[in-house]
């Protein structure tokens, strides 16, 4: 399934996406040069979406993923929670392909949220 193509995220952003044409957005991406890290778009902590408004997943630094309901916060690259009530948990990775086209796909299905 087609997600986008790597030029349409800039390097250093981060975009939510609704794959599965539901009506929310169920997946988030970050783009670091070449790489793209995807996760599910809920948090581990209550399965809430991540954004505090569209596509706005990243703190100010842009380093890190935070969840705007209760301020935890994730690495990028391995989606680990580093800060907040869901310590030692981890989002759930997405998958994806990216063609040397730069076409990026899901590589896999979506998983669903889950709430502990």
């Amino acid at each position: 399934m087609r997600l986008l193509h790597l030029d349409d995220l800039p390097d250093g952003a981060s975009r939510g996406f609704d794959p599965q044409r539901i009506g929310q957005d169920t997946v988030l991406a970050v783009r670091r040069g070449r790489r793209l890290f995807a996760y599910a778009d809920a948090c581990p902590h209550h399965g809430t979406p991540m954004a505090w408004r569209k596509d706005a997943y990243l703190n100010a630094a842009g380093d890190r993923i935070v969840c705007a309901a209760h301020g935890a916060q994730f690495e990028i690259d391995t989606g680990r929670c580093t800060l907040g009530p869901c310590l030692g948990d981890a989002l759930t990775p997405v998958q994806l392909t990216i063609h040397d086209n730069g076409e990026v796909h899901i590589a896999a299905h979506i998983p669903q949220e889950t709430n502990p």
